[in-house]
């Protein structure tokens, strides 16, 4: 049996005091902050009925009321975006609601739509999204966040750590169809969520710097479903430059289909 009410509210959490990138979520690419980026793209998706920015910030709350994005101030000690998300799940009535990373920009609204519709029709009470990791750098890199499933696509581990570590490669070389990239979006049901942001900070979540281990080290499953479509991470400053690139080449390869549908 899937889950009753299909109403599904997109919350951004984004705090302007990021100890590697203080700014981020107001910081130009390509002219637009990049919270409008990673709103515009939520708001884009078929399967969403409600997008908000969740900000502690003024600067930040006043960026998305000149977009006309809509936003709510959560001001207070939260641990982590998930537990923001939590304090506007309070205010809202609703009963789906989807953590987006405010700096991870979906190259593709589909993206959203590849964890909403599987969710909807599951009895999950939480789920996320992985994808193929691309490259070996990737593998080794502590700001991309790997994840292993069970055959059944629940997570096992999440770590910034390279797992599975392939014993007999000394090369540690990523492998297709067995090393994932973890993206920064989960979805919960109301019950899940509150639940979850009442439960105490665990020592894995501490251990790792990943708010998603205290619900695995408290025993609450996450399903995992697997996406295709690329997204584009800002994790400290040097990333600017590389994403506004590849976010124009989209739009020209956009602009460009579009063409040719047209002309058809």
């Amino acid at each position: 049996m899937g889950n009753g009410s299909h109403d599904v509210t997109v919350v951004i959490p984004a705090r302007y005091g990021s100890s590697r990138f203080p700014g981020k979520p107001l910081i130009l690419i390509n002219g637009k902050p990049m919270i409008q980026h990673v709103y515009e793209q939520a708001e884009a998706c078929k399967s969403v009925s409600a997008v908000l920015v969740a900000t502690d910030d003024d600067r930040i709350k006043q960026a998305v009321e000149q977009f006309g994005g809509r936003v709510v101030k959560v001001t207070g000690d939260y641990r982590t975006g998930t537990d923001r998300v939590a304090a506007v799940a309070r205010m809202f009535t609703g009963e789906l609601f989807l953590n987006l990373q405010g700096d991870e920009i979906p190259l593709n609204p589909q993206l959203l739509d590849d964890l909403i519709e599987p969710f909807i029709k599951s009895s999950a009470k939480m789920g996320t999204l992985k994808r193929v990791i691309d490259t070996t750098a990737d593998l080794h890199n502590p700001a991309v966040v790997k994840v292993v499933t069970d055959v059944e696509g629940h997570a096992l581990y999440f770590s910034r750590a390279p797992i599975p570590l392939v014993r007999d490669d000394p090369d540690r070389h990523a492998v297709g169809g067995l090393h994932y990239i973890h993206l920064g979006i989960y979805m919960f049901t109301k019950e899940t969520l509150l639940k979850y942001t009442a439960l105490p900070t665990s020592p894995l979540e501490n251990a790792e710097k990943l708010e998603q281990l205290r619900a695995l080290e408290h025993g609450t499953r996450i399903k995992v479903w697997e996406t295709s479509h690329a997204s584009l991470r800002v994790d400290q400053p040097e990333d600017v430059a590389g994403v506004a690139e590849k976010l124009r080449q989209f739009d020209v390869v956009k602009r460009e289909l579009k063409g040719v549908v047209v002309a058809r």
